[in-house]
């Protein structure tokens, strides 16, 4: 059992538990032992513990520039003037489209927005800033109007993906170009400080200490810029002028603690949070709403925060407009 994010001890959901002791019962070399390319490959071996997304109303598959991949999912019923730009999780080294897949049918479809996954380059073939560069170049992509998509943004990601959203976020800021309007840090990566008390915890089921140290010396092999708000955007002097934001962490994750303390910075700094807390989940738990009924009901919460982010968004932009014209 770990402890609990109130002080109460709660124990890991029993799906996950079964989940841990099959993998451990395989006799699989850790990760840290795996070259990327095999590290790449057992996480597409994942693919079947998700859940699929619902139908949607277009999927499309567009490049920008020479090199940035990404999948549009347009819902049946377009309900928002909105865009949702979505970011997935691996470490900066692995995950792909299709490991963020079911996430995107299922915002476009609730939020009734279109929904652009971005297939970020990967480390350590493009380290430290490339993914950030390439996340970038897709939201002033979607700023410009490109496809005719809204060009109000709401940024999201799970792990690393949602490291490089509250990146964005805050890099946005000073962009006139990108109409950010809102961001969904799914247990996200905000921090490098591999000693808090939630590592010390909670490493072992999925990712722990020396999983992310891994992920870090591939992504960012030099020590001094991990300190650097491009990384640990929890370092940033000020949060303030950041867009409504909604923070994700289970109790069981080796990043609980930082993605606690970010929420609470971004609070303080006077940015609008929710905070959606789930003590019995581990990180990664998007990718095992088939094995996990938990993390399928914690999967259509978090869809659903961010259909009520969107809608608040439009809402307000409606009054604004009927404040011009009246």
């Amino acid at each position: 059992m770990t402890r609990g994010m109130e002080g109460a001890r709660i124990r890991l959901d029993p799906a996950f538990q079964s989940v841990a002791e099959a993998v451990a019962g395989a006799g699989l070399p850790p990760m840290v032992d795996l070259s990327p390319d095999e590290a790449r490959q057992r996480v597409r071996g994942t693919t079947a513990s998700c859940a699929p997304g619902p139908d949607v109303g277009a999927v499309t598959a567009h490049t920008i520039g020479d090199h940035i991949a990404v999948r549009l999912y347009r819902p049946h019923t377009t309900t928002s003037a909105s865009t949702v730009v979505h970011f997935h999780g691996g470490g900066w080294v692995t995950g792909d489209l299709e490991y963020a897949d079911a996430i995107c049918r299922a915002i476009a479809e609730t939020a009734g927005a279109t929904v652009v996954s971005v297939d970020y380059r990967l480390a350590p073939e493009h380290r430290f800033p490339a993914a950030i560069d390439d996340a970038m170049a897709v939201l002033r992509w979607v700023a410009a109007g490109s496809e005719d998509l809204g060009r109000s943004v709401v940024v999201t990601g799970d792990s690393a993906g949602g490291n490089l959203a509250a990146v964005c976020a805050n890099l946005a800021r000073d962009d006139e170009e990108i109409d950010l309007v809102g961001q969904v840090l799914i247990y996200p990566v905000v921090d490098t400080d591999l000693d808090r008390d939630s590592y010390a915890t909670n490493s072992g089921v999925f990712l722990g200490a020396r999983e992310m140290q891994w992920f870090l010396d591939h992504y960012c092999p030099e020590a001094a810029p991990r300190t650097s708000p491009m990384i640990a955007p929890i370092r940033a002097l000020d949060l303030s002028g950041l867009p409504s934001t909604v923070v994700v962490v289970g109790g069981h994750d080796p990043l609980l603690d930082e993605g606690l303390e970010y929420a609470q910075r971004l609070s303080e700094a006077g940015v609008r949070v929710e905070l959606l807390r789930y003590p019995s989940l581990p990180h990664g738990f998007l990718q095992f709403t088939a094995a996990s009924s938990a993390a399928a009901a914690a999967a259509g919460e978090i869809v659903a925060a961010i259909a009520r982010i969107i809608e608040t968004v439009d809402v307000h932009k409606d009054s604004e407009e009927g404040s011009v014209h009246a």
